[in-house]
C-alpha cells in the first residue's frame, strides 16, 4: 500500500556515482503517492558521469521519476553544482516535468522557497576545479566507507560514517554548515518566506530561525548517499523520512506500473543531455 503524500522534497542522490544508493532510493519511491516530488539538485552526478558506470538500479530511479511525471504527480527538477549542465535546459518542460533553477510555492498559505543552495558555495562558484576535485575525493571515500561498513555488517557491528565524523568533528566544517544554514533563512526572511528549503550540504534539518527582522522554518532534505533522508510535508506538517528507520515497512524493489524502456536506449538519452 503507497503512502499518499502532499510533498516530498530529495536531493543529493549523485546518480552515476559508486556512492548512491540507488536501490534503497528505488525502494522508498516505490512506496509513496506524492503530489508533488521536487529534485532538489545533483540527482545525476555530471561531474563524475561515466559511461562505463550507470548501473540499472539507477536508470530505474530515472524510470520511477519520469512515470511520476507521466502520471498524476508534479515533478519539478530544479538544478544543482553537479548537474549544471541541465541549467541550458532551464524552463523545459515534459508532461508534468519541469527543469528549473529555484521554485516558489504557496503551502497552506505559507511561502516557500526551494533551491539547492550551491549559490552559497564560493569554491563551487569561484573555484570549480577545486569543487570538483573535492567531488572525487568524497566519492572515493565513500567507496573504502562502504567496503568498511560491509566488513562491520558481517560481524554483526554498527555501520560507521567517515566522512560524518570529520564534519562534526572539523571546526570549519561545522562553521560552513552553521553559516550557511544561516544565510539562507536571513535571506527568506528578507524576502518574507515562511519556509526555505535547500540541499546542497548533505545535511538534514528542519529548524526555525529567528532574528530582528522577523522568523522562518529552515529545511534541508539531506541526501542519498549517508542519510538515505527526504522532507515529507503532509497533514500540515513538515519531517524527515530516514530510510533506515523504515526499510523494514518498505517492499523490494518493485517496477509495477512503469513502462518499459530498454536501460541501453534510457542510458543513451542520460548520456546525449549530459
Amino acid at each position: 500500500m503507497k503512502r499518499n503524500v502532499e510533498l516530498v522534497v530529495i536531493s543529493d542522490v549523485h546518480l552515476g556515482t559508486y556512492g548512491c544508493k540507488a536501490k534503497e532510493l528505488l525502494r522508498y519511491l516505490n512506496s509513496i503517492q506524492p503530489k508533488t516530488l521536487v529534485l532538489n539538485g545533483d540527482i545525476i552526478d555530471i561531474w563524475q558521469f561515466k559511461k562505463s558506470y550507470f548501473p540499472k538500479p539507477h536508470l530505474k530511479v530515472i524510470r520511477k521519476i519520469l512515470s511520476f511525471a507521466t502520471k498524476n504527480t508534479d515533478v519539478y527538477y530544479i538544478t544543482g553544482n553537479h548537474d549544471e549542465m541541465f541549467r541550458k535546459f532551464t524552463d523545459f518542460e515534459l508532461g508534468k516535468l519541469k527543469v528549473c533553477n529555484k521554485i516558489c510555492l504557496t503551502i497552506d498559505q505559507k511561502k516557500t522557497w526551494i533551491f539547492h543552495g550551491d549559490v552559497f558555495d564560493a569554491s563551487v562558484q569561484h573555484s570549480k576545479w577545486i569543487a570538483k576535485l573535492g567531488g572525487k575525493g568524497y566519492d572515493l571515500l565513500i567507496i573504502i566507507n562502504n567496503i568498511v561498513n560491509w566488513f562491520l555488517e558481517k560481524m554483526g557491528k554498527e555501520k560507521y560514517s567517515f566522512s560524518k565524523k570529520i564534519k562534526n568533528n572539523v571546526k570549519k566544517a561545522v562553521k560552513y554548515i552553521g553559516d550557511f544554514e544561516l544565510t539562507a533563512s536571513e535571506l527568506a526572511i528578507d524576502n518574507h518566506y515562511d519556509y526555505v528549503v535547500c540541499g546542497h550540504i548533505h545535511q538534514p534539518q528542519i529548524r526555525k530561525v529567528i532574528n530582528k527582522k522577523g522568523e522562518c522554518t529552515y529545511l534541508n532534505s539531506g541526501d542519498w548517499i549517508e542519510n538515505l533522508s527526504a522532507l515529507e510535508y503532509d497533514n500540515k506538517e513538515w519531517t524527515i523520512f530516514y530510510y533506515d528507520e523504515h526499510k523494514h515497512l518498505l517492499k523490494d524493489d518493485e517496477m509495477e506500473e512503469i513502462q518499459e524502456m530498454d536501460n541501453s536506449a534510457l542510458l543513451k538519452i542520460v548520456t546525449n543531455f549530459t
